[in-house]
């Protein structure tokens, strides 16, 4: 099939890209800069000019394909509110050029979206439309496009990892090496689920093939790893100390990354695993964390 790919430069673009050409399928991916032009054609990609932005490009791009899966989001956790604005009217547009046909609209969320209360293991069938969640905007926005016909599933993704990345461990690491200590909040043993990379493109592309509307995919290899060991990594990494930071204190130490340095989340890929075969087989995060050389800070999932 002929798949349209938002974020297609992106770091799960760029593994989901080739993950779907080896399956036997084109892409035609959406790209704003030269850069990520040449990227693109490089790894095979047919592209698309555009951006999250231009929602005549998204509508455009979605209109000429078998189906769209949507990986591009802004991560700019200073304005989660206009971030959930810009991700709403995207998947509007996107949608709006499936209506009443049964090409697939694949869209990217969060495991936390799965979990009914902090700390209870997030599953693929729960959500609610009030979750507190900075990405709820996303599934609302696909729930949106299903009632007028869109056959939309959703990819709910963890902390995705390899070797230079790990979602907002990333941003941790950052944090850490700016502040000179690796801190985890009071005991560290709040919960954050994993992935690897490779495993997550793979499960995007068994989404897209079975297309069952509705559907809701935990990406998760890793149930739950407690933020402390996380930091020990972090600082065994680094070189820097490891401590505890008090809750009145997470605001001071972490500034935007304190709503999700005590966060409880880990989830279940149960249901996942039985509906689409998907068996992570990749590194764990730790592992990844060790082998990190740590060039790169950018990065998160939530």
């Amino acid at each position: 099939m002929k798949i349209f790919l938002t974020g297609a430069t992106g770091f799960i673009g760029t593994a989901l890209v080739p993950e779907l050409i080896n399956a036997g399928h084109q892409v035609l991916g959406l790209a704003r800069s030269d850069d990520g032009a040449k990227r693109l054609i490089a790894a095979g990609a047919k592209l698309h000019r555009g951006s999250l932005e231009d929602l005549n490009s998204l509508r455009l791009g979605a209109a000429g394909t078998d189906g769209v899966i949507h990986c591009a989001y802004d991560h700019d956790f200073s304005t989660f509110e206009e971030s959930g604005k810009k991700e709403s009217r995207a998947i509007d547009a996107l949608g709006s050029a499936l209506i009443g046909t049964d090409r697939p609209l694949v869209i990217t969320s969060v495991t936390a979206m799965g979990a009914a209360a902090p700390g209870r293991i997030a599953t693929e069938d729960y959500y609610i439309p009030n979750h507190p969640i900075p990405r709820t905007p996303t599934e609302n926005a696909g729930a949106a496009v299903a009632e007028r016909g869109v056959n939309v599933s959703v990819v709910r993704l963890p902390q995705v990892h390899n070797k230079v990345k790990q979602g907002l461990i990333s941003q941790l690491i950052g944090l850490a090496r700016d502040k000179g200590v690796s801190a985890y909040v009071e005991e560290g043993v709040n919960r954050w689920p994993a992935a690897h990379l490779l495993d997550v493109a793979r499960l995007y592309r068994l989404a897209f093939e079975k297309h069952e509307p509705g559907s809701r995919y935990n990406a998760v290899a890793e149930e739950g790893i407690p933020l402390r060991q996380i930091a020990e990594a972090i600082g065994k990494l680094l070189q820097i100390p490891v401590v505890s930071i008090r809750v009145e204190e997470a605001q001071s130490h972490f500034g935007w990354l304190a709503m999700f340095a005590g966060m409880d989340m880990p989830a279940s890929s149960q249901l996942t695993r039985q509906r689409l075969g998907w068996r992570p087989t990749g590194p764990g995060l730790l592992s990844d964390l060790e082998l990190d050389a740590r060039t790169d800070t950018q990065g998160g999932n939530f």
